[in-house]
């Protein structure tokens, strides 16, 4: 994962509508972005120029909004820490999708890089461990949402067990 660039998390909550609507539309206006993020179009012109002068879009007043190749590519970073982050809420954590896309919009801008690359490493290492996998995390969603487990630790340890004796390379 790339390290992440030095933009305040404000601005790259601009770059990210600004993709979006890019991606819409093909060019973003002042006025949609303003809707989009819901803020004044005073606030959309200082954050328009700071991200010009960035280098990552191409921005005159009056005028269509395009993105640099370098702001696609860090608009496209933004995005995919939030996704990552809001997935893992959702499928690990068992955190509803409103609750977690609001932390997700939260977290983004502070999460280093490292941090949502051990939680891309944890999930896929849930979903494949046969001490774990789906059904744990099935079982943590069940918990939470329950306070108590679907089954027994005995139930639980024993279907291990079975699982595992059909894998010759799995300890337990």
């Amino acid at each position: 994962m790339k390290k992440k660039k030095d933009l305040s998390a404000s601005l790259e909550d601009y770059i990210e509508a600004i993709l979006h609507i890019v991606n819409e539309k093909h060019v973003a206006r002042s006025k949609e972005i303003a809707s989009r993020l819901d803020v004044s179009r005073a606030s959309v012109t200082e954050a328009l120029r700071a991200l010009a002068r960035k280098g990552l879009i191409n921005y005159a007043p009056y005028e269509a909004i395009t993105m640099t190749t370098k702001g696609r590519k860090v608009a496209k970073d933004v995005i995919f820490r939030h996704n990552t982050l809001k997935q893992f809420f959702i499928e690990v954590l068992a955190i509803d999708r409103p609750t977690a896309e609001e932390a997700a919009c939260r977290i983004e801008h502070a999460a280093p890089p490292e941090v949502i690359a051990r939680m891309i490493s944890f999930t896929q290492f849930m979903q494949c461990c046969p001490r774990g996998g789906e059904d744990l995390i099935k079982g943590f969603a069940s918990f939470c949402a329950e306070g108590r487990t679907r089954i027994s630790c005995e139930e639980c340890l024993s279907g291990c067990l079975e699982q595992a004796k059909g894998h010759d390379d799995v300890k337990i």
